[in-house]
């Protein structure tokens, strides 16, 4: 069972993703060009509006300072093992094949270790790693020694987080975890022109006869509406969550966060804080299928048309057509759209609001994993 989310989104003047230069990223699609918003960028933003609908012990964090927050629980459990705590904290890490190294954090505490890398680590693997090392010490064992053990850790019930957006451990391949949801990289279904806003900033305390800027500066941005696609395996959801009630809440917080997240760059200077015009979620039993290619020509505003209505049109054609030509018929859909209905989906798509197309994609998903 697979869940496709397909949104348009306007975003006016922006910058909320930038390239090495500053700029705005941006992608040609179709000859033309467009702009983008990486995958990561909005994984970002998912991740943190998890933590506002997902209890803690159900998240987990990407982190180079994995020790510390062993060593803080260890510490905050036995507080007689506060001298000890950073050393068996990096040992039961290490027990898994990851190499920990003095930490080069500016602030860091002297002696500390830190991964060679971000690593995703589960809150509650935090909290088990704390409990094996504590076992381990007052055994008389070192916590290095301890794989068996500490690879259970890893190899049970996963973090919804870890479990959508996956975990790569370069050195513990064995414990990585597959992604279960994918994100696209956003782009624009209209062409762009890469403008730049000049400004300046006057000193404040400057003399009265000083009439010159004190910072003069450009920044790069663009004004667009997105196409925006993700997809989540819930039977893989289902298999990494050991728990078919947690996959159906699982994917409501990933399709509620996907929806309503926005990426932060510069969002104090141009406040883009715009939700989806139009959402289409299908459900299939078949394979994921994105609508991009709906797009491949550039959408100009016609009079009296905008783009975001041009847009939603074009994705309902788009979707029918595969409907019809694959023979590709959903299990249940669902659309939120703005401006009127669309021919093209009300014949096959149930037309809601965003809060009932949550509880009845919440009530299909149930149905169907306790059949």
């Amino acid at each position: 069972m697979f869940v496709d989310i397909h949104c348009l989104q306007q975003v006016p003047p922006s910058n909320i993703n930038r390239d090495d230069t500053g700029s705005p990223k941006t992608a040609y699609v179709g000859g033309a060009l467009r702009a983008r918003v990486s995958s990561q960028s909005w994984k970002r933003a998912m991740r943190e509006m998890f933590s506002s609908k997902l209890d803690s012990s159900k998240l987990g964090k990407r982190t180079k300072s994995a020790v510390a927050l062993i060593s803080s629980v260890i510490a905050e459990k036995r507080p007689d093992l506060v001298e000890e705590s950073n050393s068996l904290a990096e040992k039961v890490l290490t027990a898994t094949g990851v190499k920990v190294k003095a930490s080069d954090r500016a602030g860091a505490d002297k002696g500390s270790s830190a991964t060679e890398y971000l690593i995703f680590i589960a809150n509650r693997e935090v909290e088990q790693l704390a409990d094996i090392a504590i076992t381990a010490f007052d055994e008389g064992k070192d916590p290095s020694k301890m794989k068996k053990e500490v690879a259970a850790v890893f190899h049970g019930e996963q973090a919804i987080d870890i479990a959508c957006f996956g975990r790569m451990l370069a050195d513990a391949p064995d414990l990585n975890t597959d992604a279960s949801a994918q994100v696209a990289h956003a782009f624009s279904i209209d062409q762009i022109t890469p403008e730049y806003d000049y400004f300046t900033a006057v000193d404040d305390c400057a003399s009265d006869d000083n009439a010159g800027a004190a910072m003069i500066d450009t920044i790069g941005f663009n004004s667009s509406t997105l196409y925006r696609y993700a997809t989540v395996n819930v039977d893989a959801l289902k298999d990494q969550l050991q728990d078919a009630n947690a996959a159906v809440e699982g994917v409501a917080a990933f399709v509620d966060a996907f929806i309503k997240s926005m990426p932060s760059g510069k969002q104090n200077t141009f406040a883009n804080h715009t939700l989806p015009e139009d959402i289409v979620i299908v459900l299939r039993d078949s394979q994921p299928i994105s609508a991009a290619d709906a797009f491949e020509d550039p959408i100009k505003r016609k009079d009296g048309i905008s783009v975001s209505r041009q847009g939603i049109e074009r994705l309902g054609d788009r979707l029918n057509e595969i409907r019809i030509n694959y023979g590709e018929e959903p299990v249940k859909a669902w659309h939120v759209v703005s401006g009127g209905s669309v021919h093209s989906l009300d014949e096959w798509s149930e037309q809601v609001t965003l809060p009932e197309l949550e509880q009845g994609l919440r009530e299909t998903l149930s149905a169907a994993y306790s059949a």
